[in-house]
């Protein structure tokens, strides 16, 4: 309970200074001279506003090149200085690893420490950290530009908007973030493995790494790729449980702060205030049903410990291993510092069920705002038709274009998450990588997708997932559950662009009430629940009572 009260006031503590920052980065028209070079060098006028199409062209061209670089970086490793001496690696694992980091998922098909070197590492896994999440920030902000402006065409600059999320946002937070972490103790080095002789006479091989400096961007960005494969649960990455506070709170910094500058954005800071009580709640919600299912069992042993200790670190425990679970699921982050496989079935169930939310509890840096503003159309429609009114929000009409867009947003991750498991564990080939049968396997194959189809990147480590079927599998769920979004996301902005806001009056629902924050929250558990309940049930929930 210290842990979790630290982090609650370390967020609250952040969330006005650093959601109004965010407003101001994205609402200012003065330009750094960093970024002006940046704007010189790519022949970008700073100044000229996008049509939504544009802007989603210049995204979708800005993602492909990102995931061909990294591609090529990924299968000429070998030929490069800081190799280790890995080889490249081969063509499906480095398409799925290109495809995840540059869709900010960071699904691992293998273990980090004997396939990157440290050039991988910083250079290649390390950019695209930042500038995966600097995507999911310019669609939302693109978003809350539609929802502000009036009668135009126009949503924003997305070279701008993705210069501005590096160069003042996640690049200072980094760097702090960094420099905190290496003072905590995890290790910075650009050190090829050491070996050390044994007490017993054998000897020991101890990596390096510039993993201090790897850590912020895995946990700010949203990323949660692990530099070792044991992820946050190794001592270099996560050595106490300072750190593992720390850790968790960078987690959700970012994320938790979007409702505030949403608020200051529109123009009336109660709006940003409903959102961040929305995605309180359901992480609460959250965070309690994890601490419950892990502490709570029916086993023998979890029984007689008092606890599910099996996959969890000493020194951080099972109340801090979960917590630190839920929030990098909640947060669309994905990293981890005990084994998710080890969890309870219940445990495992809880994980998957804050991704199938949709990320909303806060979800990912700029995905998770987008994502909950979706909720609140789909809220506003419902009140709307309770009424007998066309909905309204900040002044917008929401029409049949514009519920479309919401109804084909809301419908494209579930439909990507049970496709995808149907494929998974309908062939044989699906079936020969999952390590258990029965309930626990599903489990298995329901989390892989549903971390690929969310962006999340964490799983349960049971699945063989370095398969070419797997690996060209998850890499299709993830460019489908992180672009095709995006693409109703932008259209909605441009929707709403055009319209003229009209005046509040009595009749129009009022979206800063703690009314609209309820009926908002039912929304969201409700379209998960009938989404997802029957997996739910065949998995998680009929493996906790085996």
């Amino acid at each position: 309970m210290i842990t979790v009260l630290a982090v609650i006031t370390l967020l609250a503590a952040v969330h006005v200074p650093l959601g109004n920052y965010i407003a101001h980065i994205f609402t200012s028209e003065r330009h750094w001279r960093i970024e002006r070079l940046v704007y010189r060098l790519g022949r970008i006028d700073p100044d000229a506003d996008q049509r939504w199409t544009v802007y989603l062209r210049s995204l979708l061209a800005f993602s492909v090149t990102g995931v061909a670089i990294l591609y090529v970086l990924l299968r000429v490793q070998g030929h490069l200085p800081y190799s280790l001496g890995h080889p490249g690696v081969p063509p499906a694992l480095a398409l799925n690893t290109a495809v995840s980091f540059t869709t900010n998922t960071s699904w691992q098909s293998y273990a980090g420490e004997s396939t990157l070197g440290h050039l991988g590492l910083a250079v290649g896994l390390g950019v695209q950290g930042f500038l995966s999440v600097a995507v999911g920030i310019a669609a939302a902000i693109a978003l809350v530009r539609g929802l502000v402006r009036r009668e135009t065409d126009r949503v924003g600059n997305f070279w701008v908007d993705v210069t501005r999320s590096c160069t003042r946002l996640m690049l200072p937070l980094a760097l702090l973030g960094g420099l905190l972490l290496l003072t905590l103790g995890v290790i910075q080095n650009w050190h090829d493995p050491h070996m050390f002789a044994t007490v017993a006479g054998g000897s020991q091989t101890v990596l390096g790494g510039p993993i201090a400096s790897w850590e912020p961007v895995k946990l700010l960005s949203g990323d949660g790729g692990g530099a070792f494969n044991a992820n946050s649960a190794h001592p270099f990455e996560n050595p106490t449980p300072i750190t593992n506070t720390v850790e968790i709170f960078l987690m959700l910094m970012i994320p938790s702060a979007f409702p505030r500058a949403y608020g200051r954005m529109v123009g009336d800071r109660r709006q940003g205030w409903a959102l961040a009580v929305v995605a309180a709640i359901l992480l609460g919600v959250g965070i309690t049903a994890g601490l419950l299912t892990q502490s709570a069992h029916h086993g023998t042993v979890p029984t007689a410990v008092g606890s599910a200790v099996e996959g969890t670190e000493v020194r951080n425990g099972v109340s801090d291993s979960a917590l630190f679970g839920v929030a990098a699921t909640a947060s669309a982050d994905g990293a981890a510092d005990a084994s998710y496989d080890s969890f309870t079935g219940l445990g495992g169930g809880v994980l998957m069920a804050n991704m199938m939310l949709g990320e909303i509890s806060p979800g990912g840096g700029g995905s998770g705002l987008y994502a909950l503003l979706i909720v609140a159309l789909l809220a506003v429609f419902l009140g709307g038709l309770m009424i007998g009114r066309t909905p309204e929000y900040l002044g917008k009409r929401v029409r049949r274009r514009e519920m479309t867009f919401v109804a084909l947003y809301t419908l494209t991750m579930p439909a990507t998450l049970l496709i995808g498991v149907a494929l998974a564990i309908g062939s044989h080939t699906g079936q020969s990588s999952l390590l258990n049968t029965g309930a626990h396997g599903v489990s298995e194959a329901l989390y892989a997708v549903t971390s690929a189809a969310n962006s999340n990147g964490s799983a349960f480590a049971g699945l063989n997932a370095n398969t070419t079927f797997f690996n060209t599998l998850l890499a299709v769920v993830m460019l489908v559950g992180r672009y095709l979004p995006m693409v109703f996301i932008l259209a909605l902005a441009g929707a709403f662009a055009r319209q003229k806001q009209r005046p509040e009056t009595s009749g129009t629902l009022k979206t800063h009430t703690l009314l609209f924050v309820a009926l908002t929250t039912g929304v969201a558990i409700l379209v998960s629940l009938l989404s997802f309940l029957p997996a739910l049930a065949l998995a998680p929930a009929a493996d906790s009572l085996l």
